[in-house]
């Protein structure tokens, strides 16, 4: 199974980020949490890698729904979305798919949910592309 929804932008990482931001924003996605993986394995591991950072996206009407079926769904909010650089001037964009909340636990009721997830999510994705 394929988990994740994938977009190539044609901007540097450092005005990606921002925008990316915004695009979940506009479609109700908050970022709860922001990873700098980069400078995470730089600090920890001595490790150098591409500029590579984790958002962590909620919009939280579809959590508190999402919550209301299945309180161990938590396990999968909120919506991880990785930027990182992809060399020569473009940033990679994936969307963690919100079909895993329904095929993971394999609870039915979930399916509404993560469908208006993914129509958000890729609509955020598809503005960045427009």
């Amino acid at each position: 199974m394929d988990y994740a929804r994938t977009i190539t932008l044609k901007d540097p990482y450092e005005q990606a980020v921002p925008k990316v931001k915004q695009a979940l924003l506009e479609q109700g996605f908050g970022t709860l949490t922001e990873i700098d993986v980069r400078a995470t394995l730089k600090a920890k591991l001595g490790q150098d890698i591409e500029p590579y950072v984790i958002l962590g996206a909620c919009n939280p009407q579809l959590a508190h729904r999402a919550l209301d079926v299945q309180r161990e769904i938590g396990l999968l909010l909120p919506c991880n979305v990785v930027v990182r650089d992809a060399g020569g001037g473009r940033t990679l964009v994936q969307a963690l798919d919100p079909q895993i909340m329904v095929a993971v636990p394999e609870v039915d009721d979930l399916q509404p949910i993560a469908d208006e997830a993914t129509r958000r999510i890729q609509a955020a994705l598809d503005a960045l592309t427009a």
